[in-house]
């Protein structure tokens, strides 16, 4: 099956499966000489791990990282970084009666379609549980963005119909820590929580946006026609399970202004090119252009909700109900953040290294 790597030069390939022994990736690629140890890994993967808290899933799992290879006495050493994570707290039992008969909202019809068969325990390969492996790579990613002081942050701006308001980007980070939803507007934070508590109790699930930004990333990241930075990172983010939608910038606000009004002019501060607004969310032709990078992505509701769904079996072929049972976040929003600045960090890693601005036999 194709689609399991992404990148050119710094490159990430995941495997595993929701109920499988284990999830993991490969980095290859990342140049030798970067101090990186498992902790490193490990802290990332304890922002997206499950049952953190009272509007996440309640499945128990530790995520604890393996490294196998590619470090060396604390330092990365030019080869490949595998690392994995074993599933330890895995029930499939809820998911046998769905084996013939596909989740709406799930991929089990379309995989089965295309492939003839489906793993149907907790969505397989096709689970949100496999953006470990994303995680895996983002913190490899940021590790070496970070030599160059590029740095790159999540947050939540919408759940359901509650909206953030803006928040300054040096507090983003500091507030958005402070709060179980991950967003910076700590009033709009309350809100949020009520909204994803309100629609577990029903059994339901709500989406909402989660805003990626990466600051310190120079100008000229990106390779016109088909590889421009921004379709780059629009087809890293909606590679992320859940994801429906993504915009850079304005986005979709642009279409109801005018060029007059939009367009990011030019000025000098000292001897560097700046622009007056950042409409663009920093990149402008395919190509960076030294402004603070802004992604937006629409997250759709978990799909897994205890409502009765009407679905059809697949071997006998007629309509049928399924009630779906087993541990599901009623909003996947906060555990998404860190597996979006994964995303994007590769990219960026990615387009530095294939642009020159990082070496890419040793940091």
């Amino acid at each position: 099956m194709a689609g399991n790597t992404t990148g050119n030069m710094f490159r990430v390939t995941t495997f595993g499966s929701s109920h499988g022994t284990a999830l993991g990736a490969v980095v290859d690629g990342c140049p030798a000489g970067l101090e990186l140890r498992t902790e490193d890994i490990q802290q990332e993967l304890n922002q997206r791990r499950p049952g953190t808290s009272k509007i996440t899933t309640p499945r128990g799992e530790k995520d604890r990282v393996e490294v196998l290879s590619g470090i060396f006495e604390g330092k990365t050493d030019g080869t490949p970084i595998a690392a994995v994570v074993y599933n330890k707290d895995a029930d499939s039992s809820d998911y046998e009666p769905f084996r013939n008969k596909p989740r709406p909202g799930h991929g089990d019809y379309t995989w089965t379609a295309k492939y003839g068969c489906y793993d149907y325990r907790g969505g397989g390969r096709g689970s949100g549980r496999n953006t470990i492996g994303h995680v895996i790579g983002g913190a490899v990613a940021k590790k070496l963005l970070k030599l160059q002081n590029i740095k790159v942050i999540s947050h939540v701006t919408q759940v359901a119909d509650v909206k953030a308001q803006h928040v300054a980007y040096g507090h983003i980070e500091e507030y958005s820590s402070r709060n179980l939803v991950r967003c910076a507007d700590l009033n709009a934070a309350k809100l949020m929580e009520e909204k994803i508590l309100e629609a577990k109790a029903k059994g339901d699930s709500v989406g909402g946006v989660v805003e990626t930004l990466a600051f310190g990333v120079p100008a000229g990241l990106g390779e016109p026609v088909f590889d421009k930075l921004d379709s780059d990172l629009a087809q890293a983010l909606m590679g992320i399970g859940a994801v429906k939608g993504v915009e850079i910038g304005f986005g979709f606000q642009l279409v109801e202004s005018t060029a007059s009004a939009t367009n990011d002019e030019y000025y000098l501060e000292g001897k560097q090119i700046k622009t007056t607004t950042n409409t663009s969310g920093g990149i402008v032709g395919g190509i960076s252009n030294g402004m603070p990078i802004v992604a937006r992505m629409a997250v759709k509701p978990t799909p897994s909700i205890s409502t009765v769904q009407k679905t059809v079996d697949l071997v006998k072929m007629e309509e049928t109900e399924i009630h779906i049972k087993g541990r599901h976040d009623p909003c996947i929003c906060p555990r998404v953040t860190p597996v979006a600045e994964a995303a994007v960090a590769m990219v960026l890693a990615d387009h530095m290294l294939r642009s020159g601005f990082i070496n890419p036999r040793h940091v």
